[in-house]
């Protein structure tokens, strides 16, 4: 169970502070709550509740520094497998993006990465489905790289732009 004050990244909200822990009724049943705050967007609050498997799976502790930093040196991570039928893939990676740890969404980074050049070469592009996942996906991950580390979103592109290439 997390605690008042506790950093962690809830679904695709993102980054996130347990502000309170509270007993809360919503359609008469009443419940336990994390009370979380976005800390990108501080006026966004969300009621998760404390005993639902279901956000239990989309809620995790932020990585550490040290989890950062050996997760980036990891780079390329191999790219999952690419599921040609749109529909499914968009459910798999919606459940990448909800419920993922973040080496899962690297995988899917480096899949759509991978499949974004191949499409160059033959001057297509993306779906436009892919292009949110990924943008999404680096949104997500960036800005907890970033956080963990305690620096900028930037700079955290420019490093695993550069340790994907390597």
């Amino acid at each position: 169970m997390y605690k008042i004050g506790d950093t962690v990244v809830y679904g695709t909200e993102g980054i996130c502070e347990v502000t309170d822990i509270t007993l809360m009724s919503f359609g008469g049943d009443k419940s336990q709550y994390y009370i979380l705050t976005s800390i990108s967007k501080r006026q966004n609050t969300i009621y998760a509740p404390v005993n639902n498997e279901k956000i239990k799976k989309r809620m995790r502790s932020i990585l550490t520094s040290d989890e950062a930093r050996k997760l980036i040196d990891s780079l390329p991570i191999e790219p999952m497998e690419w599921v040609e039928n749109s529909h499914e893939r968009q459910d798999v990676f919606k459940n990448v993006l909800l419920c993922g740890s973040p080496e899962e969404v690297f995988s899917m980074l480096t899949s759509l990465y991978k499949k974004q050049n191949e499409q160059e070469k033959i001057n297509k592009k993306l779906h436009a489905s892919d292009e949110r996942f990924m943008r999404d996906g680096e949104r997500m991950l960036f800005s907890e790289l970033a956080y963990a580390l305690n620096t900028d979103v930037h700079e955290i592109v420019k490093e695993v732009f550069l340790n994907l290439k390597s």
